[in-house]
């Protein structure tokens, strides 16, 4: 499992590039258009990784296989120069002895085909995290784009359907009284719907307003493998 917590990791790491926040513009009446709203998403991708990078934090991944947790592993993570997330291996877990002989082999096999699986998993959620601007503007136009007030004044999800694949969904859901995301999911498939691999982000925010993606979780319930993650303990970094 070890090199399927590590791909695990990785999938934190895209979710951290979607979050952000930004100011909705309105119509005279106080309604907002669609137009508007993809406007507003396609802003905030453009401005999250910019209030990021002044922080440090701590990141606890956590892998599960049949229900059953098999891995634990926390970072202290930071961007790097060049934007890209740096993480430094903070506590890991235990390594397991491996088992010889013909038992052995199998169990490898499993954890090579775990990881390939999880590897074309993370490249599908590549393609939804972060959300691209272009994609989302196509599936405005071509008006596959639903809003739903879930909460009158105060919260809406949009939806964006087709957005990569036929009939896969890309949800944003947003606080309408401070117009931060408050959530992300994809509903998607690798080769054919029974791959069905989900993802959901739920925001956090820090106290100066900069939204960050609080708990991340994957699930492929083809395989029965669950991937958790969770960021805390946002700091500013030194000068």
């Amino acid at each position: 499992m070890r090199l399927v917590h590590t791909i695990a990791c990785f999938v934190g790491a895209l979710a951290v590039a979607t979050v952000g926040a930004t100011s909705y513009a309105q119509t005279p009446g106080g309604a907002q258009t669609g137009e508007q709203h993809v406007a507003a998403i396609k802003q905030n991708l453009a401005k999250s990784q910019k209030n990021l990078m002044q922080y440090q934090w701590t990141e606890t991944t956590v892998v599960s296989y049949k229900g059953e947790e098999k891995s634990s592993t926390t970072y202290s993570c930071s961007h790097g120069a060049d934007g890209k997330v740096v993480k430094t291996e903070v506590s890991a877990p235990p390594e397991t002895k491996e088992k010889r002989g013909l038992r052995g082999k199998v169990v490898e096999n499993k954890k090579e085909e775990m990881s390939s699986y999880m590897k074309s998993a993370v490249g599908l959620i590549k393609t939804y995290i972060p959300p691209d601007p272009t994609k989302i503007q196509a599936c405005k136009d071509a008006g596959k784009m639903t809003m739903t007030v879930t909460d009158p004044g105060k919260r809406a999800r949009i939806d964006f359907k087709d957005y990569e694949k036929p009939g896969d969904d890309l949800g944003v859901e947003i606080d309408l009284t401070t117009n931060q995301i408050v959530a992300l999911s994809v509903a998607s498939y690798l080769d054919d719907a029974k791959d069905a691999v989900n993802l959901s982000v739920k925001m956090g925010a820090l106290t100066d307003g900069t939204g960050y993606p609080a708990t991340i979780e994957l699930d492929a319930p083809a395989k029965e493998i669950a991937v958790a993650v969770t960021n805390s303990d946002y700091q500013k970094k030194a000068n």
